[in-house]
């Protein structure tokens, strides 16, 4: 079974770790449960799975029970070192205090019991680790499969990975194009929202918040200020709520808001945000065109082709490689700027959409950047460029 990268960098995380408790956390079906299992067969380390699915969520004992049981069984073995792993902890109310008490109580008996705890709500693991567990985790962060993933998983080629993305639970699904879609809305989008947002944290305009959401597959990749979002959802609300939505769908792995460059930092919160699906698949199984008329459609290939660039630039920050902005001054653009130790480059894609070179020979002048890429025909292709990790711009 194929094991991604990050696979090695858990395995040492979790052999070297004994301060911390390790926390994988990334959006759905990203492969986070399957990847632990892999970690078990592959340790010699004893331990101890248990899964919070179908548990009560009042059960707060659970916990507490299943910790006695890990302790029990590293106690009946004479273990020096013993695994214990808490799938879908989110779903136990009151978790973060109960294994904040469990984690101290190990700690001052000199037990060393390592922990590693999985969810499936970013947003829900997020809150409590901050408000509870501060000081005792690390965090390891699983994010969208890259092309290469997934061509080495299953097979893909460029425009597949455009097309139908980075969700390895629907890459056996991809030639039955309805159940494909229905499965990208039904266990993600909708899951995401439902289960990952609104239960976490009060909506008080579910509707616009879905909405913000289709928008932005629809014109991701593209610039669009706060105020032209409303009146394209045809909404009163305020600004402000709207940027909060944005701020809890980026967090779920859905929809990102990429700010604009400026050399004045204090000024970049206040930018109109820059579009931006973390995953394309998001933008083709919404909508109801076929994948021949995704792939037919210039100006649509164009945008996607943008969005899968831009999607693999983010998830690559979000891994904290380096900073991602767009730039815009008047008429001038420039798609991508990355930002590292101070340096940043800017990056310009053409592909399906005919754009000149004024924006990249602009900024050039005026910031002088480290370095400047062109993504298309005329620079780097970009199949080419999706197969790269982008710190290596640099």
């Amino acid at each position: 079974m194929y094991k991604r990268p990050v696979f090695q960098s858990v395995k040492k995380r979790i052999l070297e770790s004994r301060k911390f408790i390790q926390v994988i956390s990334g959006p759905r079906q990203v492969g986070k449960t399957t990847l632990i299992k892999q970690l078990l067969d592959d340790l010699e380390i004893p331990s101890f799975y248990i899964t919070a699915d179908n548990i009560d969520p009042n059960n707060n004992s659970w916990i507490e029970v299943q910790w006695e049981t890990a302790r029990l069984q590293k106690k009946k073995k004479g273990l020096n070192d013993f695994l214990f792993v808490i799938d879908e902890v989110q779903k136990i109310d009151n978790w973060s205090e109960v294994i904040k008490a469990q984690w101290d109580k190990d700690t001052f008996d000199n037990k060393n019991i390592k922990l590693i705890l999985l969810g499936s709500s970013q947003l829900m693991l997020q809150k409590a680790l901050s408000e509870s567990l501060a000081g005792r985790f690390e965090i390891i962060s699983m994010l969208h499969w890259t092309f290469n993933e997934m061509n080495e998983a299953f097979g893909f080629n460029e425009e597949q990975y455009v097309l139908f993305g980075g969700y390895p639970g629907s890459a056996d699904l991809i030639n039955d194009e309805e159940r494909w879609k229905n499965y990208i809305r039904d266990s993600l989008i909708e899951t995401t929202i439902s289960k990952d947002i609104f239960q976490i944290t009060r909506i008080d305009k579910p509707a616009l918040l879905k909405r913000l959401f289709e928008l932005g597959c629809f014109y991701s990749g593209q610039i669009l200020s706060y105020n032209k979002i409303l009146g394209q959802l045809q909404d009163k609300g305020n600004t402000t709520t709207l940027s909060h939505y944005l701020h809890l769908l980026d967090n779920a792995g859905l929809l990102s808001g990429i700010e604009k460059f400026y050399v004045e930092k204090v000024r970049q919160k206040a930018s109109s945000p820059k579009l931006m699906v973390q995953n394309t698949a998001l933008m083709t199984a919404i909508d109801d065109k076929s994948m021949e008329q995704n792939r037919q459609q210039t100006e649509r290939w164009g945008r996607l082709v943008e969005s899968a660039v831009g999607s693999h630039l983010l998830n690559f920050s979000k891994q904290g490689y380096y900073k991602l902005y767009y730039w815009r001054d008047s008429r001038n653009e420039v798609d991508f700027i990355l930002e590292k130790q101070d340096k940043f480059i800017a990056l310009e894609v053409k592909s399906g959409i005919s754009k000149k070179m004024t924006g990249l020979n602009t900024f050039k002048k005026r910031f002088d950047p480290h370095k400047i890429y062109l993504i298309g025909k005329a620079g780097i292709p970009w199949e080419d460029f999706i197969k790269i990790n982008p710190v290596e711009l640099f």
